[in-house]
């Protein structure tokens, strides 16, 4: 059952990004994170945001949710400032995330962690509600055979799924993605990558921040290189997999 998640600037132009951030600056205490990145994802893309570790990709997707404070910029959302808005009301505009590290609840059940996803974003019948759950159950068939298994029980690549099925449950706009492939097997991570593709095509509009560069480049319209702190590099998916310092530096070439 397809039910893509296609999205309309709400003054009407369809050209102007739907996130755009602009100099955001974060620190945690004296020490400054992000000195002053600027990106933006437009309607239907999928962007991704590259980096190794330290380089500021984790605290960039907790600024974007409002669980960091900015230290400087700006964050427009659908054409609306939302630097200061909080993280539940972030959710509510169809900014949602799934964190690095999964955060599924392992006591509650596949069922119970994927309702979690509806609570700040509520359906106008049961029925939307199933068809919702029947389209997150179409992407990952293995969770609706395991709907009453407790999550904590589950392979790392199936509680991947269900981090990705709970956030789809909440109907984001805006769906960010930290780190989807960390720690998981290389067949496990081209099937989740195959996923991400498939949630982008049927209409979602993806932020993907990752570590695995081939993966990631292959699938991307547009993509950033984020270096302690600073964009470095832009361009489209082909153009950075053909540059030869991203090549040395993510891809082992050179």
């Amino acid at each position: 059952m397809n039910q893509p998640d296609t999205d309309s600037a709400s003054d009407g132009t369809t050209d102007a990004p739907l996130l755009q951030v602009t100099d955001m600056i974060v620190g945690y205490g004296r020490i400054r994170a992000l000195h002053g990145i600027s990106i933006d994802v437009r309607r239907g893309e999928l962007v991704t945001l590259l980096g190794a570790n330290g380089a500021g990709k984790s605290t960039t997707m907790r600024a974007l949710s409002g669980l960091l404070p900015l230290g400087g910029g700006r964050i427009v959302f659908d054409g609306a400032d939302i630097s200061h808005v909080k993280a539940h009301d972030r959710v509510k505009l169809g900014m949602v995330q799934v964190p690095e590290g999964r955060g599924v609840f392992p006591g509650m059940t596949v069922q119970e962690n994927l309702d979690m996803g509806c609570y700040a974003r509520t359906f106008a019948s049961k029925g939307e509600y199933a068809e919702r759950l029947d389209w997150v159950f179409e992407l990952f068939p293995r969770l609706a055979e395991r709907r009453t298994q407790v999550g904590g029980t589950m392979s790392g690549g199936e509680q991947q799924m269900l981090a990705i099925g709970r956030a789809l449950m909440a109907r984001p706009r805006l769906l960010m993605m930290d780190e989807p492939s960390m720690g998981l097997a290389p067949m496990v991570i081209a099937q989740i990558f195959r996923i991400i593709a498939e949630i982008n095509a049927q209409g979602t509009t993806i932020l993907l921040v990752e570590q695995n560069a081939q993966q990631a480049l292959r699938r991307t319209d547009r993509a950033y290189i984020l270096e302690t702190g600073e964009i470095t590099r832009t361009g489209t998916g082909s153009e950075l997999l053909a540059d030869p310092a991203v090549k040395q530096a993510y891809l082992g070439v050179g």
